[in-house]
């Protein structure tokens, strides 16, 4: 504690004329060109003469019996705690002294002790004086951010409604009725800012020091809160966690920067600030999103990752929108000049197979060295479309997949950043899904460093109609995550904050979000045109000095850099950037790859191919069938109590030699583990199952989250099964796997939707990332998705998966018949965006999970999965069917009475899935199991024309119909005619048996379910159903 001489005069409410004067002459810490803090200096300013009876060292006496009472009442004589209790309720020095009750006389002791209570002229005044303070303390660390300076443009944009903030000198003593009724805000006035004040233990404004006086505490608050930087942290509801926030802010001196950290923070804004300039000055007509306004992200990154690295980091992986995406891969990613200036060549043709994609959506990966830390660190900036925040889910995929090969369980290693725009941050509802997965056992990366580009305006939208909020960020509020906005125009609180920011994510490894309050210089893009739309904004703009400037001016003002190497670090980049330009021109194709965001290190070959393409047997020895049956059927965990349905259950998969539909997923999965192959599956309610049929997770009876997972327990050096029900999030949780199935060939990544029409709740994953990634970014990916779906008379949801969407985004032209070559359905695979499959056996199904794994590539995997089938007696497979030497089998031909006279059949029927079952059973009861043949096309894309062809020769004078359970304008019928029409070479008309079009995909009605039914049913076997129509 800071000791000042005190004198009876200074133990009055001490004055501010006194005490502020004898701790300020003011030698203020200036920052950022702001003040911090005060170094108190000893000044005596009171005459020993206004008080006789101190004089020499019995002022150092009272003094140190003052701050003793200050810190312990009770550990002064009781006559000195009613001094100071009287000196500092406002009595006068002469007053305040009041003699101590003599020892003996209980009369006269009660009189003296009435007196003292008199001479106590307002105790609760005293009370609620501090409590006041307490409150005001308060009210700046909740509230102090509603009046900082964030907006570098300062038009005031975010409107607080009814959230008054009482805070500053004037707030204070501010009015808050009518002169006839007056009150005062925290029953304070201005004859209060000169009193000392004991400061609570929620805040660390005094430093050192543990009382200050009023004016002080306001100024010292309004330095933490009111300045550059504003700290939502208040509603997080640990204790520990805010004492840690409000350190870090409040303490004295915290905004002090070395010389060092200064010019490399101009060194930083230089390049940020000179990449655009280049851009704009060699492209003038190109978009390119450039980050005008907000050149301050460059280095704020950059922080962030130094101290990432600092505390261990070793791979951070980024996601972001498309403004400032070339810079952040020019200057923190570090991607070559000369190549990211080859995609502003229009002249250039691409060399990889694929659509490719513009500029600035492409991603990167790179290792190289952290020149702050000299350690190794990976960055990887993932590729992503125009849908902001579609990305953020995956990249928290890829974060946990690194982080899960690794062995970091507690995210030390491996961590994920993420930038937003303001405006989709507030607006896109995948925001909040990701940030639901923050803390999931099976989800969690640890924290997230979430970095907002606050533009105050959206494409032209203003921020007033663009949300609820006061602020874009408050979805953040729902994981306690703290929030610090920045004014993007002070440098150096951005570094400071984003220091805290990395430092709170390696702390306590949750989110944290910095808010980057900024403004776009040009419009949405460089062609567009703002004054439209923001007048008044861009005409404040257009007087707006650059944030180079400014901070330049200020190093040059406090002499910390001299004009001569400012100007020589502009010339050094400018040469590099001219440089890299000349190398550019020298460029004659451009390769997709070099961008590629999620290298598979030894997967493929050097120049990319895959090692193999042969087809191989996904069969498996029986003696292993069997003992991963046995594990499927037990609980290898000793004294577990089971529910006695489940024990049926498990009961039931021991039957010799066949398997269902969960016993053939099981026996895919087993196996791989066994091999070595990671699995995860996730979706919800997975470890059961929707329709409880695969029970992966056992819970005991008897004792709470005591559970058992008994694929783990296949093989002591297998693989370890993930198996986790997720959150109630389709577009969140399905992006999640795809990025966790990016990071490794050598996993398979399953999601299954609860029911398959959930899966367009996630259709942006799906239509951006999932059918055309390989063909926009040359990133391979093999996540299955997992869809139910069957027409069973429930209703027009949870019916359909809807098939005919992803058939309709297969890359397969239906018009020619592909050319025949070596190995035709491996070389079909490998030219395929997708693989659709709809398996009407479980060795079918148990064939393509491994078949997913073997082959030496990696293609999507759609499963459009049974409800019905998964108990359907004759949904079964024998273990002759998942032998070695067995196989996937893309069409299934008819093997019965048909196959004896195939000149004699009159009608194939081509089906796939379910419908199958039903279809023979009429047959059987129609008693023309000789004449019309049913074939099931198990694999839909790619399509197997080889196959086909096999059947329609086989069968010359049957009539071609294709039936499904679907409704004509859904389901496959639009997508198999022309591909049966291309097979038989257009001889042949192809029939339709199935419902007629609808707008829903199912009846609500089970009467009128039955009767569609039975409808297609006689037209697939009416032989003369379509005689008038030939």
């Amino acid at each position: 504690m800071q000791h000042l001489r005190t004198t009876v005069a200074r133990l009055r409410p001490i004055t501010a004329t006194q005490t502020v004067k004898s701790q300020s002459q003011a030698r203020p810490m200036a920052v950022g060109g702001a003040l911090r803090t005060f170094e108190p200096m000893r000044s005596y300013t009171t005459s020993v003469s206004a008080e006789p009876f101190m004089n020499g060292t019995s002022s150092n006496y009272v003094e140190e019996m003052y701050y003793a009472w200050l810190e312990n009442p009770r550990s002064v004589h009781k006559s000195w705690d009613i001094i100071f209790r009287n000196a500092n309720a406002g009595v006068s020095p002469g007053a305040a002294y009041q003699s101590p009750p003599p020892l003996g006389g209980a009369a006269l002791g009660l009189a003296n002790a009435q007196a003292m209570v008199g001479a106590q002229p307002n105790m609760e005044k005293l009370v609620e004086d501090h409590l006041a303070v307490q409150s005001l303390v308060r009210a700046y660390q909740v509230r102090g951010h509603h009046i900082a300076k964030l907006d570098p443009l300062d038009i005031g944009v975010i409107d607080f409604d009814e959230s008054p903030v009482m805070l500053g000198l004037k707030k204070v003593g501010e009015k808050c009725a009518p002169a006839s009724s007056r009150c005062w805000f925290y029953g304070l006035d201005e004859s209060d800012l000169d009193k000392v004040f004991r400061l609570p233990t929620t805040t660390f404004i005094g430093g050192s020091e543990s009382v200050l006086p009023l004016k002080e505490i306001i100024s010292r608050l309004e330095m933490a809160y009111c300045q550059s930087i504003g700290v939502e942290f208040m509603f997080i509801n640990d204790l520990e966690q805010c004492q840690w926030i409000r350190q870090k802010f409040e303490r004295p001196g915290v905004m002090q920067f070395t010389l060092e950290e200064k010019r490399t923070l101009l060194t930083r804004m230089v390049r940020s600030t000179k990449f655009e300039e280049f851009l704009q000055r060699k492209w003038s007509s190109e978009k390119r999103f450039g980050l005008e306004g907000c050149e301050s992200l460059i280095p704020a990154l950059k922080t962030i990752i130094d101290k990432s690295s600092m505390n261990g980091v070793e791979s951070i992986i980024m996601g972001m929108p498309h403004r400032g995406r070339l810079n952040v891969l020019a200057n923190v990613i570090h991607k070559e000049l000369d190549q990211i200036f080859c995609q502003f060549d229009s002249k250039l043709e691409a060399a990889d197979e694929g659509s490719g994609d513009v500029k600035y959506h492409l991603g990167m990966w790179h290792r190289r060295i952290n020149r702050v830390t000299d350690r190794n660190i990976t960055l990887s900036l993932m590729a992503n479309p125009s849908h902001l925040e579609a990305v953020d889910p995956v990249v928290q995929g890829k974060t946990k997949a690194e982080q899960f090969y690794c062995g970091d369980t507690e995210g030390k290693r491996v961590m994920s950043i993420l930038l937003h725009g303001d405006a989709a941050f507030a607006g896109q509802g995948v925001v909040y899904e990701t940030f639901h997965l923050s803390d999931l056992p099976s989800y969690t990366t640890h924290g997230t460093v979430h970095v907002v580009v606050n533009n105050q305006v959206g494409f032209t939208t203003d921020p007033r109609v663009a949300r609820s909020s006061s602020y874009p960020t408050d979805v953040a509020k729902v994981v306690n995550a703290p929030i610090f906005h920045v004014n993007a125009d002070d440098p150096e609180a951005v570094m400071y904050v984003c220091n805290v920011a990395a430092e709170w994510r390696a702390t306590f490894h949750k989110d944290v979000v910095v808010d980057l309050v900024c403004y776009r210089r040009n419009g949405h893009n460089e062609m567009d045109e703002p004054l439209f739309t923001q007048p008044l904004m861009y005409k404040q703009i257009k007087k707006q000095k650059g944030v180079l400037q400014k901070y330049s001016e200020k190093l040059l003002a406090e002499g910390a850099v001299s004009r001569q190497d400012y100007e020589e670090e502009i010339a050094k980049y400018d040469k590099i950037c001219e440089e890299a330009h000349a190398r550019s021109k020298d460029e004659k194709i451009l390769h997709i790859k070099h961008w590629l965001d999620s290298p598979w290190p030894g997967f493929f070959n050097v120049d990319g191919q895959p090692k193999s393409m042969t087809s191989l047997s996904t069969g498996l020895p029986e003696e292993e069938l069997v003992h991963i049956g046995y594990i499927a059927s037990s609980v290898p965990v000793e004294d577990f109590t089971l529910h006695r349905g489940l024990s049926r259950i498990l009961k039931g998969r021991t039957a010799m030699r066949v398997c269902d539909w969960a016993l053939g997923e099981y026996m895919a999965f087993g196996s791989l583990l066994k091999e070595g192959t990671h699995i995860r599956l996730s979706g919800q309610d997975v470890e059961r199952g929707t329709f409880s049929h695969r029970h992966h997770v056992l819970h005991d009876q008897k004792i709470d989250r005591r559970i058992c997972i008994p694929m783990n327990h296949i093989s002591p050096n297998q693989a370890p099964y993930t198996v986790c029900n997720s959150s109630l999030s389709e577009y969140g949780v399905l992006g999640f796997e795809l990025g966790f199935a990016m990071a490794s060939p050598n996993a398979l990544v399953l999601w299954e939707a609860q029911f398959g029409d959930f899966n367009n709740t996630a259709q942006c994953i799906i239509d951006q990332f999932i059918c055309p990634g390989q063909a926009k970014w040359v990133r391979q990916n093999g996540i299955v998705l997992l869809l139910p779906h069957g027409m069973e008379g429930m209703g027009p949801e949870h019916s359909s998966a809807r098939p005919e969407r992803f058939l309709q985004m297969c890359n397969e032209d239906p018009d020619t018949y592909p050319v025949s070559v070596c190995e035709f359905a491996v070389r079909q695979l490998y030219d395929c965006n997708w693989i659709i499959v709809n398996c009407s056996t479980p060795a079918n199904y148990f064939h393509i999970l491994r078949r997913q794994i073997l082959q030496a590539f990696r293609k999507p995997l759609i499963v459009i999965t049974p409800k019905s089938l998964l108990r359907h007696p004759e949904a079964k497979s024998s273990f002759d069917d998942m032998l070695p030497g067995t196989h996937f089998q893309r069409l299934i031909p008819d093997s019965g009475p048909v196959c004896e006279n195939p000149e004699a059949v009159k009608r194939i029927v081509f089906c796939t899935g379910k419908v199958y079952y039903e279809l023979t059973r009429e047959r059987n009861n129609r008693g023309n199991d000789d004449i019309v043949a049913i074939a099931r096309i198990e694999q839909l894309s790619p399509f197997p024309f080889d196959q086909v062809k096999v059947e329609t020769d086989r069968y010359p004078n049957a009539d071609l119909v294709w039936c499904q359970e679907e409704h004509k304008n859904q389901g496959y019928y639009d997508y198999v005619k022309p591909r049966l029409r291309t097979t038989v070479d257009r001889t042949r008309p192809v029939w339709y048996a199935g419902r007629g079009p609808a707008a829903a995909p199912a009846t609500g009605n089970k009467a009128a379910h039955l009767v569609e039914l039975q409808r297609f049913l006689d037209t697939a076997f009416n032989l003369d159903a379509f005689t008038e129509q030939s």
